[in-house]
Parts: structure tokens; C-alpha cells; sequence
């Protein structure tokens, strides 16, 4: 008899279809049958022996919320025996009020009965405050912006696991190795009952940072020629790529796309995928220009593209773009599709755009360095400066920052313009709000805001703490500034200020969007003598210029 081994995950939702994420024991037919009378059905695909199905259900109500079962060859096996949670259930938006709640970097919270280093899970919490109050607010999605797992930075059960497989002497030792290793990792993530729980009712969109490879994935053409020498890069990739495909990427897709998906179909087909999939695979890592993992969904009249900041890069040095071409027209054209017909947009990138101004100031100079302009000793100290701090979000690649300014000014102006422009990003281990100013030519008439919110569930050391603080400060500008000199960088086309934070913790952002207006709320999970709560720090609203 099939079993559950991982999900239900539901994935993407509309007014009216949803699909339903499952990983199974063996091959079987996966159905998700709501209270209201809708189902869907689809076989499972295989992929290293492991067994997938992507479940799609359509007919349903807007602005309704159903219960739900998962079957699998017509037994039920969600939700789960005596399970202390609310029926999972499915929530059509009705299109009038759209919450979207993110952030990024978790780590798998530790077992109960062990003590959690990095403080209570955002998640977790939110799941607990969720069950508590079935009925209350809830977000319409969940937008989870990279590093939902650490490939590189694993636990103490997982090198366990991973020791009895395998020797831990050889490369990459103390790391995932392959795709069963990369499984692993999802298990003990999503395998947290509060996790499980909460995936399986809320509807998520993901998106890949470096962790979930490797930490500084795709940094610079010098370290990706670096890695490529190394006798096990060739199958960490793929299998980090792949993975990825199956249990983060999969889901983002809506079921028209699915439907239209070569790669999807194929995979299906197959007896056995994997051959597939590692193909595709390597192109993606090869040929990036050829692969796009971004994708767009709308929520009503709110417009999320998410963007792959990390597998589409372009790293030649003298040409180094964040996003390749073929992607920055894919950005233009989603922006710009029936304008007038969204009144936010949410840009997702895992790298926040607005960084505090002394970092941003060094990665500009460092990637002057590294393009050659103090000469080629200055460029191979610049190479190790990089690598060595991780200097590299979109300051790194200054073409691509300042396009990207002007594209934001383009969409948020004119007469048709979005009430809000917010870049939602993570990665770097606090949250805070930055708006910035355009130097030369007209402001925006949209309400532009870089809104960045890390970690969901992990630390940061009390130096980079200060050395976050510090670079908001006035003396850090002065820093900064002279680093650009140095550089001989030119200046960027917008200025920038903090406007709340920093904030450290274990944290999520929540904005709430009707019509033309906009909230910010951000909640970070707290140790009570009664508990693990989510309290809020800050609130705030964007009202449109």
C-alpha cells in the first residue's frame, strides 16, 4: 500500500483551481477531494526512486475556504491519524484583500525535546497561531524568498544520516552530496509537524538562493571555474538543480503552464525521469540564458514576479549582469503587460536591491577592482575580498542595480501607474525598510520601497549585527563614499534612506493589500514564559504618493 512521505504542500491557488504538491512511498494515483464536492487525480512520476505527484483541483469558489483529503490508490492518508490540527483546507481569494506574508533562511528547527540555537521558528509560529484560530486571518500566501534549505550547513541528525551512507573524509564531507542527500534535507524541514501543517493549508511560492546549493553559488566566473575542478561539483549542482526543480519549482507553476511544460510532460511520460531531468539540469547550469526559474503570479489586483537572482547571472567580468538579458525582457514584459490592470507589484529577489550604504558602497568598489580599473593586482585582491565577505547582491553588478532603478521608475509612473512598487528580498539576516529617491529626473508617482525580512528560523553573529548598524550610520556613508573614489564608481541614479529598522530575530513581513492601499506589519517569534508567540514590532502604512 502507497504511503505518505512528504506533503501535502499546496502550491498555487487561484479563485478557482489549486494544486496539491505529495511525495509517496511507491507508485499509485494521488487524489485531493474537497468538502465541496471538487477533486482531482494524477499518477505519480518517479524520479531516483522516489515518487511525485502534483495534484491539480479546479472548480472551485472564490473567496470560499474547503477542507480537504488526500488519497493515494483511493485509501486516505491525510489529514493524519489523531492529528492535533485543524483540517487542512484550501482559500480562494475573492480578489478585495490580499495578504502576502515572507521571508527567508531557515534552518530545520531541531526536535521538541532538543534546544533550538537559533531561537523559536517564524514559521512554526505562525502554523501554532494559525491552528489556534482557524477561522481568523490567515496570509493568502506564503512567499518563502531562498535558502529553504542549507545544503552546506547541515545538522547534527542529517551528518548522522549522511555518515552512515557514505564516508565523511571525501569531498564534500560535512555536505550534501546527491539527490538522496537533497531529499533528506526536505524531510527534516518539511516533516516538522508545524511546517507540514502549515504548507499544507497556506499556499506558498519559493524561489532558490545560494544556500540551497551552496553558500556564494554563482559569485563570480573565476569561483563557478573554481568549483567546476572539483571532483564533486559536477553532481551537487545537478542534483541541487534538480531537487529543486521537483520540490520548490514544480509548484510555482499555475495549470495552464503546467500543461504547456515540454519538461513537465516528459518527465511524466517517462518510466523513470531522472535522466530527464538531470539533462535538463545541466543546461540550466551550463546555459542559463536557456532556462528561466522566475515566474509571475497575480493574486486580484496584485501582481507578484519572482526573480532568479542567482542561476541567471551573467558573470563575465566585463559584462557581469545580475539578471541576463533575456531575463530583464522577461521583468519588462510582466511589469508592463495591461498596465492599469494591478495596483501593486511585488518584485521578489532573494538579494535585497537597497543594502545599507556602506555595503552597498564596498560591493560597488570591490566590483570595480575586480573589473580591472585600480589594475590586475588591485582585481585579484578584489576577487578574494568578494569571495571572503560575500559581496555580492545587486551593488555587485552595478549595471543590473541601476537598470533595475529605472525600470522601477518606469512602471511607477504615468497614468496608469501602481500604487506601490516593493521589493521583497532576504538573505541577509535582519529586516528593515529603505525607500529611495530618484537623483535626476522625475519621482516615481508609485510608492517605491525595498521591504527585506531574514531569517525566518537562524542567527547572525553580534559583530555583523553592529557591522549592519554601522553601515546605516553617517560614518559609514563617509566610508563608503571614499571606497567609491577609490573605485572611481559612478553614482548610482538613487538615493536611499532607512526609513524602520534594522530588526534581528527570528522574523516575517506581512503586507496587506486592498485596492490602492497598503500595510505593513512585521511579527518576529518570541520565547514566552507561556510560550512560543509571534509579536509584533512594527506597522506601518504605504500610502501611495
Amino acid at each position: 500500500m502507497a504511503e505518505l512521505r512528504l506533503g501535502p504542500l499546496l502550491r498555487y491557488v487561484d479563485g478557482s483551481s489549486a494544486t496539491f504538491w505529495v511525495e509517496t512511498s511507491r507508485p499509485c494515483t494521488a487524489e485531493v477531494r474537497c468538502a465541496d464536492g471538487t477533486r482531482g487525480r494524477a499518477p505519480t512520476f518517479q524520479i531516483s526512486g522516489h515518487h511525485y505527484a502534483l495534484v491539480p483541483v479546479s472548480g472551485l469558489t472564490p473567496g470560499t475556504r474547503t477542507a480537504y483529503e488526500v488519497l493515494l490508490d483511493d485509501v486516505p492518508v491525510w489529514p493524519l491519524p489523531d492529528s492535533r490540527y485543524p483540517p487542512s483546507v484550501v482559500s480562494t481569494p475573492d480578489g478585495d484583500t490580499v495578504r502576502v506574508t515572507f521571508g527567508s533562511c531557515r534552518w530545520a528547527a531541531p526536535p521538541d525535546n532538543e534546544k533550538d540555537p537559533a531561537g523559536p521558528d517564524a514559521l512554526d509560529t505562525l502554523a501554532a497561531r494559525i491552528a489556534g484560530s482557524p477561522e481568523g486571518e490567515r496570509p493568502d500566501v506564503l512567499l518563502l524568498l531562498g535558502d529553504q534549505v542549507y545544503a552546506d550547513e547541515i545538522s547534527e541528525a542529517t551528518l548522522d544520516w549522511i555518515a552512515a551512507r557514505r564516508g565523511l573524509d571525501d569531498p564534500p564531507g560535512h555536505q550534501v552530496a546527491d539527490y538522496e542527500e537533497y531529499t533528506h534535507l526536505y524531510y527534516e524541514s518539511w516533516l516538522d509537524p508545524e511546517i507540514r501543517w502549515l504548507l499544507s493549508t497556506v499556499p506558498s511560492c519559493m524561489i532558490f538562493d545560494d544556500h540551497d546549493v551552496i553558500d556564494d553559488w554563482n559569485t563570480s566566473a573565476s569561483w563557478v571555474a573554481d568549483m567546476r575542478a572539483t571532483p564533486w561539483w559536477r553532481e551537487r549542482i545537478l542534483s541541487g538543480l534538480t531537487s529543486y526543480w521537483v520540490y520548490q519549482h514544480l509548484g510555482n507553476l499555475s495549470p495552464r503552464e503546467l500543461a504547456e511544460d515540454p519538461l513537465y510532460a516528459a518527465v511524466r511520460e517517462s518510466p523513470d525521469g531522472t535522466d530527464v531531468l538531470r539533462e535538463f539540469a545541466e543546461r540550466a547550469d551550463t546555459d542559463p540564458a536557456s532556462v528561466r526559474w522566475s515566474y509571475r503570479r497575480d493574486f486580484g489586483r496584485v501582481r507578484v514576479v519572482m526573480l532568479d537572482t542567482r542561476a541567471a547571472r551573467v558573470l563575465d567580468e566585463q559584462n557581469r549582469r545580475m539578471i541576463d538579458p533575456g531575463e530583464a525582457k522577461w521583468l519588462r514584459e510582466q511589469a508592463l503587460e495591461s498596465p492599469g490592470s494591478y495596483d501593486h507589484l511585488l518584485i521578489g529577489t532573494s538579494l535585497p536591491w537597497l543594502l545599507p550604504p556602506l555595503i552597498h558602497d564596498a560591493e560597488a568598489w570591490n566590483a570595480a577592482l575586480c573589473v580591472g580599473e585600480r589594475g590586475e593586482r588591485w582585481a585579484r585582491f578584489g576577487e578574494k575580498v568578494r569571495r571572503g565577505a560575500d559581496l555580492e547582491h545587486w551593488a555587485a553588478f552595478p549595471s543590473s542595480f541601476d537598470a533595475l532603478a529605472e525600470f522601477i521608475a518606469e512602471v511607477g509612473t504615468g497614468e496608469d501607474f501602481p500604487a506601490t512598487v516593493c521589493v521583497l528580498s532576504g538573505d541577509v539576516h535582519h529586516a528593515y525598510v529603505a525607500e529611495p529617491s530618484w537623483v535626476e529626473g522625475v519621482q516615481p508617482d508609485s510608492r517605491v520601497v525595498q521591504l527585506t525580512c531574514s531569517p525566518v528560523h537562524n542567527s547572525v553573529p553580534g559583530y555583523i549585527k553592529f557591522g549592519f548598524r554601522f553601515g546605516w550610520s553617517r560614518l559609514g556613508r563617509v566610508i563608503g563614499h571614499r571606497l567609491r573614489r577609490h573605485g572611481r564608481c559612478a553614482h548610482p541614479p538613487v538615493e536611499w534612506g532607512r526609513t524602520a529598522g534594522p530588526w534581528f530575530g527570528n522574523q516575517l513581513m506581512t503586507l496587506t493589500l486592498r485596492g490602492r492601499s497598503a500595510s505593513l506589519r512585521l511579527d518576529q517569534a518570541k520565547a514566552l514564559r507561556d510560550g512560543t508567540r509571534l509579536e509584533t514590532v512594527h506597522e506601518s502604512e504605504l500610502t501611495p504618493r
